[in-house]
């Protein structure tokens, strides 16, 4: 069963950071790109971030950001892990939220680069990791 699972997630205090991971079982994350999204407890889901499966070479990917997350947060991957992360800094108490990680298999890229944050690009989910900021 292909599944996407998320961790890393917790209870923090502002001004932390924290690394969420998100690993592909039972498939190869290396032909999807990875989206991040988050619900937070008004169950609003909101585009984080988004990085591509393929780049101009070597670890070198292609990364999107939702306008409000391009200072604290820094989305990356590593295939080698099957493995995507999004890292947060400097941590706010209204980063409080579940944070989920989505799968689009070999999206057409430049399709993609226009309309990164639709959901409709994403066919894997996974559960979500919670991230609780206390101030």
């Amino acid at each position: 069963q292909v599944r996407l699972v998320e961790s890393g997630g917790g209870s923090v205090q502002a001004g932390d950071s924290v690394k969420l991971s998100c690993t592909l079982f039972g498939g190869s994350l290396a032909n999807h790109n990875v989206g991040w999204f988050r619900r937070t407890p008004d169950q609003e889901r909101e585009f984080v971030a988004a990085i591509s499966w393929t780049g101009p070479g070597g670890d070198t990917f292609f990364t999107w950001y939702g306008d409000l997350f391009k200072a604290r947060f820094t989305v990356s991957r590593d295939n080698a892990k099957n493995s995507a992360y999004l890292e947060i800094g400097n941590l706010k108490p209204g980063d409080t939220a579940a944070y989920l990680c989505a799968g689009a298999r070999l999206p057409n890229f430049k399709e993609f680069g226009q309309t990164y944050y639709a959901t409709f690009w994403y066919d894997l989910w996974g559960q979500g990791t919670p991230v609780t900021v206390a101030s």
